[in-house]
Formats: C-alpha cells, sequence, structure tokens
C-alpha cells in the first residue's frame, strides 16, 4: 500500500511537470460497471491513456453479466484479452467469483462491501495535508457503508484513529471490526451517536451520501434518522482550525453536507477527487510492476 501511495505521489508531481512515463504502455484495462459512474470511470480511462495504454468499457448487460453467461466463462474470455480488470458492482460476490476465474488482476473498484480505490485516495489526500497518516484523528459522519468500511481497514493499516459517527443501527458491522483488530491489535476504531462530541479533536471530518445507489427507496426514512448527523458550519466550528473536510462524491448538497462546508476553504473535496486519477495511475502502474 505504501509503495502504490508513494508511486501515486511521484506521478502526480511528474504530471505538474508535464512528465508522463510510459509505466502501461501497450496494456489494456477493461472496466465493467453494473453502477453509472463519473469519477471512477474517468480516473481510471485517463490514468491508463496518461500511462501509454487504452481501455474498453462495458456494462454488465454487455459483458454478459445479467445472466447471458455464468461468471467464470465471462472472467475467462475477458482476462484472455486484457492486462487488468476493474470492475463497480452491487454485490462483492460478483467480484470475488470474477477474481476467481480470471487470469489477470482483478480491481474492486467499488462493491456494496468495499471502496477501496477512495479509501487509497483518502490517504493519499490526507498524507498531502498533513504529511504524516500515523497518529491522525478521522471522524467518519454518517453511514456505516462501504467508504467507511474501507476507510476502517485502510486507518488501521497505516495508524489513524477512525470514529464512526452515525446513529445506532447504522455502524459498522462488529464482525468486520473483530476482524480489523485481529488483524490489526493497535488499531483505534471507535463508534458514537454523538457527531458534536467525536469532531472536537479531529484532523479531518469525513461523509458520504446517507442512501447509497440500490437504496433509493430508503432516501426519506433515512434523511430523518441523520438529520442531525449532517456535516454544517455549526458543526465544523467544533472540530479544531487545523480540522479538513472530505466527501467521496457525489454530494447531496443540503443533507448530509451543506454548501458553505463542501465549498468552504477546510475543503478538499475537489483535490480529493483529483485524487482519484493520480491513485488509478499508481495501482496500475504498480499491478504491472508485479507481474
Amino acid at each position: 500500500m505504501f509503495e502504490i501511495l508513494a508511486l501515486a505521489k511521484d506521478l502526480k508531481t511528474q504530471l505538474a511537470h508535464d512528465q508522463r512515463p510510459m509505466l502501461f504502455e501497450r496494456k489494456t484495462l477493461a472496466l465493467v460497471f453494473e453502477k453509472p459512474s463519473l469519477r471512477t470511470r474517468n480516473s481510471f480511462e485517463v490514468a491508463a491513456i496518461h500511462l501509454g495504454g487504452g481501455s474498453t468499457f462495458l456494462t454488465a448487460q454487455d459483458a454478459g453479466l445479467n445472466g447471458r453467461e455464468s461468471v467464470s466463462d465471462v472472467a475467462r474470455v475477458m482476462s484472455s484479452y486484457a492486462d487488468t480488470i476493474a470492475m463497480r458492482t452491487f454485490s462483492q460476490s460478483l467480484i470475488e467469483d470474477f477474481a476467481a476465474n480470471s487470469s489477470c488482476p482483478i480491481i474492486n473498484a467499488l462493491s456494496d462491501m468495499r471502496h477501496p480505490c477512495q479509501a487509497l485516495t483518502d490517504l493519499l489526500t490526507m498524507q498531502e495535508e498533513f504529511g504524516e497518516l500515523r497518529g491522525l484523528s478521522l471522524v467518519y459522519v454518517g453511514d456505516g457503508n462501504n467508504v467507511a468500511a474501507s476507510l476502517a481497514i485502510a486507518s488501521a493499516m497505516v495508524g489513524i484513529s477512525l470514529t464512526i459517527a452515525a446513529p445506532e443501527g447504522y455502524w459498522l458491522d462488529q464482525g468486520l471490526l473483530d476482524e480489523i483488530h485481529h488483524r490489526y491489535p493497535a488499531a483505534e476504531l471507535d463508534q458514537v451517536g454523538n457527531a458534536s462530541q467525536a469532531v472536537s479533536n479531529a484532523d479531518v471530518v469525513y461523509t458520504d451520501v446517507w442512501a447509497s445507489m440500490g437504496q433509493e427507496s430508503e432516501a426519506s426514512d433515512r434523511s430523518k434518522v441523520f438529520s442531525s448527523f449532517q456535516v454544517n458550519s455549526e458543526l465544523m466550528s467544533l472540530a479544531p482550525d487545523r480540522c479538513r473536510f472530505m466527501h467521496d462524491l457525489p454530494a447531496r448538497r443540503g443533507l448530509e453536507v451543506t454548501a458553505d462546508v463542501i465549498d468552504g476553504p477546510n475543503s478538499v473535496v475537489f483535490q480529493q477527487a483529483e485524487n482519484r486519477m493520480h491513485l488509478a495511475k499508481a495501482l496500475l502502474a504498480w499491478l504491472m510492476s508485479q507481474s
């Protein structure tokens, strides 16, 4: 992981000087998406081009993952064409089944359970803002979803203290926390039901949508449940001046975050979004270096 972060930093610096090393030259990235995407699709497609390669894009229906073919057959065929495959799906098990039958690396570009590329991007952004990751205090305000789960794993790996502030019933699964503590006994992970107290020593306040794709029918009920967990100027005023605001986007302005916060001086949201592309470049280059 630290190799990938270091490579992302280096590639971002090189790009700023109009240097684009051909670390994916004549290679092909295949993108297989069940969900629509702005940042994930574009960041990976641009990353492949910057590194001298190319990409193809298929919806799950295009790829035959709507039941037209077995997952194993699709995986075997697609991996014979591509050097690596990035998948954005509803089901984590679909990615795992695909990977079990693929002859090339599979990137989890998002599933219902995890969003690892986003978490790596978040570490890169925090590293840019604070230098050292170990010892930072990260407060995630909102639903204990796939983004929160990946942040929990990433934070434990690098020594960031993470607090999830959410209504009870929307916390991270205890099984995930037990697994994290087993792998990283020193991990500092906490879950609380009050956001105001949680942010008092935060270096970063992070939020995400209250209803993810596939949960649209729950949006109205979730808006009521999470109403006291909005990240607004009042909440941010309780955090230290150094505190940065992060959001993986897309944001529902006026719901989980107010416009004055997301557009405010402490927000690094669009730096974070740009970093998706730099991280994608690093990930593709690193995968090629392992082959």
